[in-house]
């Protein structure tokens, strides 16, 4: 084994850096080329097909037959002339994957030969086997069927000589078992709120958007280094390894030069993503070493989540070309900063106005802070659900450290503008208010831009801050769906739309005019919400003890999360605007816990067989070498030798303390795992898996990781973090 190491250390510095084979093109002459968007549409398809295409993209409407034999003939076209063999519905089921069941285009002829074909009913809908996805007790495993149905409103594209279909994926009696199914029914929620609102300002907005930034990080490692760390390979981050003297602490990582290797790797992976449709627009070091990140400019949130979960399949076939391996798992190393991926949430209107943006004048001021509080309020009174909806097992080693928000929800807004909703709740009453004193509020809400100009830092321990025009929720884990906060967020802000609506209406037709009405409701919602806004430093203990003091939940483990989920006010909340059924939350709960109990599984039979097979081993051969040293100084030295070999001994005792150890954990690991193994309660299985078997990861690792310090570097079998958190 610990050939092994050297001989993946050899190859690295033997390797020819990879330069990427990218074209001269600009990349605006490129952009979108892979995807079947408007403007190929309109050369591929006849002019009334394109037109009940766009309404059905715009407005929702069904695709008759007929139409969809058009579309699937002309789509069929374009991809068979761009060399595409194969064509597939795409979709995300419940396990932070995507999936895909590749069919050629072809068809037999009796008789011989064979033709290109894609009708309409194989473009609409297919019938993949549902039996071996996630469907926590929703199916059967002997009722095998499910759905995928297409997402018009997300455009077709090639990748890889496939013509890829993005879809929903339901089961046969209906219930979603993906995340696009309610991610479609939250944007459809909040943008109906949200239309209700946007007119009492201005009647002409007829739509409005969820628009998703999402911003990923992620880990390099090289390929070699990689396929040398079993743990690595097996899931997706090291279950040993002592930090390096030199890691991030000098923070001369964060925004440094990027290596010229990384470099040469994202140029690849960008330009992919440009003909892919997903407009990168950013990249940099992270603060970790190997950490980088690349961001996307603003998208509809349906197509900003498609662009990420295929982005993160991009980027590891490209990684593998250039000898790298891609690590999206939260925290892959210890002692360093782990991954996020954060979501920056805001809503658009068709008429082209960002709602959480604030204008030039009061009434387009008034209009933001009206989306602004609702915001607020919806994590003021769903926080916990918020929290609930990135709740993983592997984003759980990220939360609450000095590196990600902490389990309980707040709000930053910035300490001025926080000052202004203040005075807004002072100076705004419930009495009937004088022209004057309305002219004076509004002038101090005109003046909301020059407030936001100088005064919109960032909080960086903040889980839900506002920067300046949207809200950034940073708890999101790197390896997740974006759509499971989005789901969240979304329905919560639905229904604080809904019920300001039904406030400013109820005021009015109590004769209160408009403008003040919604003034009103704004400071309700000021007063309602005010305990979740924190402008200090959210990693602090002193936020956590005031936290408590002020009514706001905290989230102690991951089980504790899934559960929350069930509450009755929550699984009301998707109910009443039709986003999940109690049934399908239901689903998701026994999903979430069974996929917890099966990745501590994998990490606890890695981490065993590694410990006894490999470091024990290893271990107990130095411990001999050791023995063998201090037996010759006997022999030669016996009167002198115990003072001579002191160190030895006493290294001798460590080793053995440590073996000792881990054999004795690993053993009650093992039983421990038996023992869960046996309940049929998954959700019972799951918080004994965290209470009773996580635990030893971390024992057993604090004992190899002591070993590996005091070990013959030449022995140790496994590549170390100094040489894997470097890339040449």
């Amino acid at each position: 084994m610990a050939t092994l190491r050297f001989k993946a250390i050899d190859e690295i510095s033997r390797r020819e850096p990879m330069k990427a084979k990218l074209s001269d093109e600009r990349i605006s002459s490129i952009f979108g080329a892979d995807v079947f968007d408007r403007e190929k549409m309109r050369h591929y398809i006849p002019k009334d097909a394109y037109d009940s295409m766009c309404r059905a993209i715009d407005e929702g409407n069904r695709i008759d037959r007929k139409t969809a034999n058009q579309i699937a003939l002309g789509m069929k076209t374009w991809a068979t002339e761009r060399g595409a063999t194969h064509y597939s519905h795409w979709f995300q089921p419940l396990n932070d994957s995507t999936a895909e069941k590749h069919d050629a285009f072809f068809e037999p002829l009796i008789g011989g030969g064979s033709f290109e074909t894609f009708r309409g009913e194989l473009l609409i809908q297919q019938e993949p086997d549902a039996s071996s996805f996630p469907t926590g007790g929703l199916r059967n495993t002997f009722e095998a069927r499910g759905y995928s149905a297409w997402d018009p409103s997300s455009p077709a594209f090639i990748i890889d000589k496939t013509l890829c279909i993005p879809t929903i994926f339901i089961a046969y009696t209906g219930e979603a078992l993906d995340f696009k199914t309610p991610l479609l029914k939250s944007l459809q929620a909040v943008e109906n709120a949200a239309v209700d609102v946007a007119q009492l300002f201005d009647k002409d907005v007829a739509e409005v958007s969820v628009t998703l930034g999402w911003e990923q990080e992620y880990f390099l490692v090289d390929e070699a280094l990689f396929l040398a760390r079993p743990d690595l390979m097996q899931t997706g981050r090291t279950l040993m390894g002592h930090i390096a003297a030199k890691d991030q602490q000098l923070e001369d990582h964060y925004f440094g030069a990027i290596p010229q290797r990384v470099l040469e790797f994202m140029k690849d992976f960008e330009e992919q993503a440009y003909r892919l449709g997903i407009p990168l627009k950013t990249r940099h070091n992270e603060v970790a070493p190997n950490q980088y990140e690349c961001a996307p400019m603003f998208e509809e949130a349906n197509i900003a989540v498609d662009h990420n979960t295929l982005l993160m399949n991009v980027m590891r076939r490209v990684a593998m070309r250039h000898k790298l391996r891609v690590l999206f798992h939260e925290k892959p190393f210890t002692g360093v900063n782990g991954s996020g991926k954060h979501c920056n949430w805001s809503l658009m209107t068709d008429t082209g106005v960002n709602l959480l943006a604030p204008g030039k004048t009061p009434k387009n001021n008034m209009q933001f802070l009206t989306f602004f509080v609702s915001a607020i309020k919806a994590a003021h009174d769903y926080g916990l659900l918020f929290m609930a909806s990135i709740a993983s097992e592997s984003n759980s080693h990220r939360l609450g450290a000095h590196e990600a928000p902490p389990a309980v929800m707040s709000v930053f807004t910035g300490s001025t503008l926080s000052s202004m909703l203040d005075s807004l709740e002072e100076r705004v009453t419930n009495k009937k208010m004088s022209p004057d004193e309305k002219t004076d509020i509004k002038l101090d809400i005109g003046k909301i831009p020059e407030i936001l100009l100088d005064n919109t830092d960032r909080n960086r321990t903040s889980p839900f801050a506002f920067t300046g025009n949207r809200f950034e929720f940073r708890a999101t884990g790197s390896s997740g769906n974006c759509a499971a906060p989005l789901i969240a967020i979304n329905t919560a802000v639905a229904e604080e739309l809904v019920q300001f609506k039904k406030g400013v209406d109820k005021l009015i037709d109590q004769g209160v005019k408009k403008d003040e009405a919604i003034l009103q409701m704004i400071r309700n919602y000021i007063i309602a919400s005010k305990k979740i806004r924190f402008e200090g430093n959210g990693y602090s203990s002193e936020w956590l003890e005031e936290a408590a003091g002020r009514g706001l939940e905290s989230i102690g483990s991951v089980t504790e999360a899934f559960k929350a989920t069930l509450r009755p006010e929550f699984a009301s909340l998707f109910n009443r605007h039709g986003v999940f059924s109690e049934a399908e939350l239901r689903a998701r709960y026994e999903i979430n816990n069974e996929i917890l109990v099966k990745k501590i599984q994998i990490e606890s039979r890695v981490l065993a067989d590694l410990a006894t097979n490999h470091i024990v081993p290893t271990a107990i051969k130095y411990q001999n070498v050791l023995i063998q040293n201090v037996q010759g100084l006997k022999d030669i030295l016996p009167d002198q030798y115990r003072e001579l070999a002191a160190e030895e001994i006493r290294t001798i005792t460590k080793i053995a303390g440590h073996v000792k150890a881990i054999r004795e954990d690993v053993h009650a690991m093992v039983e421990a795992r038996k023992k869960y193994n046996n309940v049929t309660d998954v959700v019972e299985r799951a918080e004994g898996y965290s209470q009773a078997v996580r635990p030893y990861l971390d024992t057993i690792r604090y004992h190899i990781d002591h070993l590996e310090r005091i070990v013959d570097d030449q022995l140790w079998p496994l590549p170390k973090y100094r040489e894997m958190m470097t890339i040449n």
